[in-house]
């Protein structure tokens, strides 16, 4: 079982909370206290700001395990474990904006009020995430089989990681090309608004920020928290791609949590930067489907083949790159959603 920094260096836990817990209170309580349509400009230097965050969290994991007698091949082995788990759940969270951009469009959100649905669609990902990843490493840990000869080899299998490779070779296949059918789906009628609904009355209008609103002595459920339930039940979907597929990379919760939660982190700041201009990456779908689909098939040999972190950084490096290029140079006609 390869090394655990929670077990080896627990400071850093506390690191990496009390910087998550200081940026957002310094995005909510500070840069964003009032309501407002967040800029590109904004956008830009925010997106900017978690992505060097990552990089210099995972310099500081290189770090951290270089100091260790397990010296400097270890500690690249985990620097690229995190970067690769980081950039695989970018990639995929790119997919929600779409999602996001036709449930805005859906419930005529008013613009000044997206960041605060997706603050809170972050706070939800960042307990639901630590519960599917501590309890994923927990289930895969046990689920190992014994020792067997197979086509002249004796391995290891792990059901838990076989079923979600085959699970991600049929996501990435079915999801090739895009879900064109988003753009016909009825928001209303999914489980996050429905349960809203079950709960409380909903008025017909917003009332700025709120979440509750009274009418007539009535105390009533905005459509802002419909619109909030629906963005969480929206992620817990997209988990169930992005989750298994970040642990064909490592099997420690630690940077499996930290990678997915920088990566969830600063997926605000790029709805923003790229709402306007998301048609413009009609080809990325097709990329993450190919990086879903070999994932599936990194965790299904991996019993006989193990591809490492750096050729995995690599490929799917490589194949976003690609995506974004070809999407450049052979854009979409389609107009945006508006």
């Amino acid at each position: 079982m390869e090394p655990n920094i929670l077990q080896l260096h627990p400071g850093l836990v506390w690191g990496f909370g009390l910087t998550v817990v200081i940026m957002l209170l310094l995005d909510l309580g500070v840069f964003n206290k009032k309501t407002h349509v967040v800029t590109n400009k904004e956008a830009t230097v925010w997106t900017i700001v978690w992505i060097s965050l990552a990089m210099v969290f995972s310099v500081v994991v290189y770090s951290v395990f270089n100091l260790d007698t397990n010296g400097h091949t270890l500690a690249i082995e985990k620097l690229t474990q995190f970067q690769t788990a980081y950039w695989i759940e970018k990639a995929l969270s790119v997919d929600n904006l779409f999602v996001f951009i036709l449930v805005f469009a859906y419930f005529k959100v008013p613009r000044e009020l997206h960041h605060k649905v997706l603050f809170w669609g972050i706070i939800g990902a960042l307990v639901f995430r630590a519960i599917f990843i501590f309890a994923g490493v927990g289930l895969i840990n046990l689920t190992y089989l014994p020792e067997m000869n197979i086509l002249g080899k004796t391995v290891s299998i792990n059901i838990v990681l076989t079923l979600f490779g085959l699970f991600l070779v049929y996501a990435g296949i079915k999801s090739w090309g895009g879900g064109d059918d988003d753009e016909e789906q009825d928001f209303s009628n999914s489980a996050g608004a429905r349960l809203i609904r079950k709960l409380y009355k909903v008025s017909d209008k917003y009332d700025g920020g709120k979440l509750f609103t009274t009418q007539n002595g009535i105390k009533l459920a905005t459509p802002l928290l419909t619109v909030i339930a629906v963005i969480e039940f929206t992620d817990l979907l997209f988990a169930v791609d992005s989750i298994p597929a970040i642990f064909a990379v490592s099997k420690d919760p630690f940077i499996l949590y930290t990678s997915n939660i920088f990566a969830i982190l600063g997926l605000r700041s790029l709805y923003f930067l790229l709402s306007n201009f998301i048609h413009m990456f009609s080809k990325l779908p097709y990329g993450l489907s190919i990086i879903l689909t070999f994932i599936g098939v990194k965790m299904i040999i991996s019993p006989w083949y193990h591809i490492s972190s750096p050729i995995s950084l690599s490929l799917v490096g490589g194949i976003l790159i690609v995506s974004v290029i070809l999407s450049l140079a052979f854009p979409d006609k389609k107009p945006e959603v508006s």
